[in-house]
């Protein structure tokens, strides 16, 4: 009888984020085809929702970036392979990928990395930083933006490189699948009339993501009258930044909006989130390596618009990549509150016509292009090709 694989992911941690997610869906995915699903990461509140899947869990501090650690990390992680017989190691991120990545040499095993986010070059000491990341057998990055990136900087990586994109369970945002206790309880928890028309930005809380644009855009958006029903919600973790949260914290204090953006943390049921607003708005001034939160919006139904860096081209349609009866959204100019505001404006004042036809556009678009079922059977297809 031949051996069940058995697969290993590797990952910082599993408190919340689009690969943490990935992670989740992956080895779910692994353990429906009857193999074996193993994690490595330093915990966090995901794990149990992992655990669920049937999946194993290991904790071990792979999220640190001392080079002790990380070399320890690797003989740790070579033990773990060997008592559970492991037959293929996959890291999501750089330090992690150390670790792995010399596992892997040392018990000759498969080894094959994602590319998640767009990791900086400044100087020779990050770009060999950042190659524990292509020197897998097998590179997966998450939008065509991110695998030419890759192989730009790194030529070794052509001819390995496999563009995945991350797919969200498109069922959970059917309006079918949310209850309205859920969407009820979830502006009690928020303090959100029905009477509020909501803008939402899911994204962790830092600076890249662009929350300060956002509250740029709104205060202007307010001092144009007739938008007093808007509330904008920043849902996302600050991940320990309280200090960048302070900032914008002050920076609604003095733009006179504290009735008008509302910081919620993390939220741990995004559907129903996705299901009560009215406008999602991706703000980000740094490139996104695929944009997962412009994909569920789209697949929840949102008007969505989002800052026209990284692979926003691939996940939101506008044009002139599309015909204007295509466009499943709208791009704004990096860092350009002004023409945030404009559209932000723009999607609050559609029809009810305008709005279904944009919003079918959209679901249409992210139900052929990004499904949790394409991601998976892709992963699992890159395993097959490595396994022995």
């Amino acid at each position: 009888m031949p051996k069940v694989p058995t697969i290993l992911q590797i990952v910082p941690d599993l408190q919340t984020g689009g690969a943490e997610r990935t992670t989740v869906d992956v080895a779910e995915a692994i353990v429906n085809e009857g193999w074996n699903s193993l994690v490595i990461s330093q915990g966090g509140r995901m794990v149990p929702e992992l655990e669920a899947t049937g999946a194993v869990h290991f904790e071990l501090p792979v999220k640190s970036k001392n080079p002790w650690t990380i070399w320890r990390n690797s003989y740790l992680i070579e033990r773990i392979c060997q008592q559970n017989r492991v037959d293929l190691i996959h890291a999501r991120s750089r330090a992690p990928a150390w670790s792995a990545l010399w596992t892997a040499h040392r018990l000759k095993l498969p080894y094959v990395t994602t590319y998640h986010g767009i990791y900086k070059e400044t100087n020779k000491f990050k770009a060999f930083y950042n190659s524990s990341m292509t020197r897998a057998d097998r590179v997966i990055a998450n939008s065509r933006f991110t695998a030419d990136l890759v192989e730009q900087r790194d030529p070794r990586t052509k001819g390995k490189t496999s563009v995945i994109y991350r797919g969200p369970d498109i069922e959970a945002f059917e309006p079918a699948s949310i209850s309205d206790e859920r969407v009820t309880e979830l502006r009690a928890r928020w303090g959100i009339s029905d009477s509020r028309r909501v803008v939402i930005n899911m994204a962790r809380l830092t600076e890249w993501k662009g929350q300060r644009v956002l509250i740029e855009a709104t205060r202007q958006l307010k001092e144009r009258g007739n938008y007093d029903d808007v509330l904008v919600v920043l849902a996302g973790d600050d991940q320990g930044r309280e200090t960048y949260r302070q900032s914008l914290e002050l920076q609604i204090a003095e733009s006179d909006l504290t009735e008008t953006v509302r910081i919620v943390g993390h939220c741990s049921d995004v559907p129903a989130a996705l299901a009560m607003a009215d406008v999602a708005v991706v703000a980000s001034i740094e490139a996104e390596a695929f944009g997962r939160a412009a994909v569920e919006s789209q697949a929840a139904g949102v008007p969505t618009i989002v800052s026209n860096i990284g692979a926003v081209p691939e996940t939101v349609l506008v044009p002139p990549f599309v015909k204007d009866e295509e466009r499943t959204g709208w791009h704004f100019e990096n860092g350009n509150t002004e023409e945030l505001c404009e559209l932000m404006a723009k999607a609050l004042d559609m029809s009810e016509e305008e709005r279904t036809k944009l919003t079918k556009r959209a679901h249409d678009h992210v139900e052929r292009s990004f499904t949790k079922k394409a991601m998976c059977d892709a992963t699992l297809n890159v395993y097959r090709e490595l396994l022995p």
